[in-house]
């Protein structure tokens, strides 16, 4: 469970660094992915910190491999905590972000743009403003996974 939580933190420091860093002087598509797939396995990491936290609470059998089937796992597990369920719902739309056909605009300027279809021909577009709030909501999340993992077992 920590071991996750760990390198999940891990990947938010490079996070941090493709966003604050490299974006700024770049300004490309590129590193916009790049950005979307680390929040990608950072929250994963995250996920699997929670399962592993259900699973020394003995609420779950086994943590499985799939991201699908651990999203669902933690939804059946938790179903009362709304925080969480808009957290896997975030996951899975970033999830779906990264895997769809994207095109650039405006690239090497201040408004850099992926512009990707996804789910029935849903237009996002993805701009520094917008990743800089998918970002926050990673943070956020981080500090979620901590309060429930180390201040549960701090009442042990």
């Amino acid at each position: 469970m920590k071991e996750s939580f760990d390198l999940a933190i891990q990947e938010l420091k490079r996070v941090d660094h493709l966003f604050w860093v490299s974006l700024k002087y770049t300004r490309t598509v590129d590193v916009i992915k790049h950005v979307i797939d680390r929040l990608i396995s950072c929250i994963g990491y995250g996920l699997e910190a929670l399962l592993k936290y259900a699973k020394e609470k003995k609420l779950i059998a086994s943590v499985p491999e799939n991201a699908g089937l651990r999203c669902e796992l933690l939804r059946k597990t938790f179903p009362e905590n709304l925080e969480m369920m808009d957290y896997i719902n975030f996951y899975l739309r970033l999830r779906r972000l990264s895997k769809a056909e994207y095109s650039r605009r405006e690239e090497f300027r201040r408004h850099v743009t992926m512009i990707a279809v996804i789910d029935k021909g849903e237009v996002v577009e993805v701009s520094i403003d917008t990743l800089k709030e998918d970002y926050e909501k990673t943070r956020g999340f981080m500090q979620f996974v901590k309060k429930i993992i180390y201040e549960e077992k701090e009442e042990s």
